[in-house]
């Protein structure tokens, strides 16, 4: 089995990538907690954990863990399942409000090199604000996006937006939530 690319620096989350996985979920970027608990999505009121565990698209790899739930722990372990984890921007923050503009235009390009390298069947986006820069960068005339499959392509890569499953996101309701994970999987099967 090909071995997981984590990066070296304690400052941040180490991307979890290995080749050929089905998803790469994409996040805007990591959270200080999560990069002090050393784990995506780990603070609480995030509801990612919990969503994706409701769906249909964690159910093989909840069955092979043995777990009912998967929890913030359980996020190396999903790459044997499929399932990997990155950010647009690599620099932790207490929100992703607190980054600037060119930071997300600047890290599309090594978001793209690391598509590229692994090639996921999907890279699924937690959010319009990320994939939105990767858009202008990559396809400045597109149309607007809207949730679900995407146009654009990353190499072989298709592109996927989900709602962003941060607590802080309450224009989505957990089971809005649970059902793009839902749709996701009905992608992977078609």
């Amino acid at each position: 089995m090909p071995q997981a690319k984590t990066s070296n620096t304690s400052d941040t989350l180490p991307d979890l990538l290995r080749d050929a996985l089905a998803v790469v979920f994409i996040g805007i970027n990591p959270s200080l907690f999560s990069v002090s608990q050393g784990h995506y999505f780990a603070r609480g009121t995030n509801r990612f954990w919990r969503c994706f565990s409701r769906s249909v698209l964690s159910l093989a790899a909840r069955r092979a863990l043995g777990v009912p739930e998967l929890k913030p722990e359980h996020d190396r372990a999903l790459l044997a399942h499929g399932f990997g984890f990155t950010d647009l921007v690599k620099r932790p923050t207490a929100r992703a409000g607190d980054l600037q503009p060119q930071e997300l235009a600047s890290g599309v390009a090594s978001l793209v090199t690391e598509l590229q390298r692994h090639r996921p069947r999907i890279a699924c986006f937690h959010g319009m604000t990320g994939y939105r820069y990767v858009l202008r960068e990559l396809a400045p005339t597109a149309d607007t996006p809207a949730l679900g499959p995407q146009k654009l392509r990353i190499g072989a890569t298709l592109c996927f937006v989900v709602p962003n499953p941060s607590g802080a996101n309450a224009h989505f309701t957990p089971a809005e939530q649970t059902h793009w994970y839902d749709r996701l999987a009905a992608g992977l099967t078609s």
